[in-house]
């Protein structure tokens, strides 16, 4: 049988669905097209903010490389006898305070170490490498970290080390320390209430004047001496490089190693009095018995 030959007005209508069909096809190609596009973008925010969180957040705790950090934690916990020896009390400005009264603070049956600081504030800043310097002589930190102090306050982006995450470990004292807001001002570490107590006890009034209240570093050493603010001129640490300090610490005739050894020499004759002079490698030592001498009466 002949087929029909489709008329002219059929061939046209059959035109027109096809484009019709093919329109909509077109404008659903578009459509999956802008939703890919609209998820594309939103991914590539999103593992932006992750990225610009992660750099911020390095940034915001100072942090250096691994091993640049390891670096610099070595020369600051391993300043040679010598060293400390030769400096004596140096270029320390103030030395660790009697707590009037009969007070004890101890943790696992030995004399305690409270570190109560934050990594914007310059003068915890500066304290801490002398902290460190001091306690590594009776034990060994683990997990240091360094940071830099706020850009926008007095001594800004002091080079220093942190607490936050570190720990201690000694046969001599327990530590704790706690880094209450990064460089940021942002909340980083929370005092238990133990140590909590501790802190707003003996930083206040009669223990410190009324003004110093809350001050910031505040270091109990078992509870018989304490310390708010820095021991030493933070000025002689401005525009070093955490390294840069670090190796200074080995130098006694730098300024740096003056105000650091010697104020460590200070923390470590009062930790003596708190061990029974052990260990004597330590105790005995020339610069820690002229930061005694120093600091008798006191």
């Amino acid at each position: 049988m002949a087929r029909r030959k489709a008329q002219p007005s059929e061939t046209t209508a059959r035109q027109a669905k096809l484009a019709a069909l093919r329109a909509q096809e077109a404008r659903k190609r578009r459509q999956i097209t802008i939703v890919m596009a609209a998820i594309g973008v939103v991914l590539v925010v999103i593992v932006a903010f992750i990225i610009v969180y992660a750099v911020t957040r390095s940034n915001s705790s100072g942090t250096a490389s691994s091993a640049k950090t390891t670096k610099v934690v070595n020369a600051a916990t391993g300043v040679p006898p010598g060293v400390f020896a030769e400096v004596g009390t140096g270029a320390a400005k103030a030395s660790p305070q009697q707590i009037p009264g009969n007070h004890s603070l101890t943790a696992d049956g030995k004399p305690k170490v409270l570190y109560v600081g934050a990594e914007y504030c310059p003068y915890c800043a500066t304290e801490r490498w002398a902290v460190v310097a001091a306690l590594s002589r009776f034990g060994t930190f683990s997990d240091l970290g360094t940071t830099t102090s706020s850009s926008t306050d007095v001594y800004p982006d002091t080079a220093t080390l942190s607490f936050h995450g570190a720990s201690y470990s000694s046969k001599y004292l327990a530590f704790n320390g706690y880094e209450t807001q990064d460089r940021q001002n942002r909340p980083l570490d929370q005092l238990p209430a133990e140590d909590k107590k501790v802190f707003q006890t003996f930083d206040a009034p009669p223990y410190v004047p009324g003004d110093s209240a809350g001050s910031i570093p505040f270091v109990d050493l078992g509870g018989k001496y304490m310390i708010v603010g820095a021991s030493y001129d933070p000025q002689v640490l401005h525009g070093k490089t955490h390294l840069e300090i670090a190796k200074a610490m080995h130098d006694p005739s730098s300024d740096i190693g003056k105000a650091v050894d010697g104020t460590a020499n200070l923390i470590s004759a009062r930790l003596c009095t708190l061990t029974g002079q052990q260990p004597a490698s330590v105790c005995k030592s020339p610069g820690v018995t002229a930061a005694a001498k120093a600091m008798s009466g006191s």
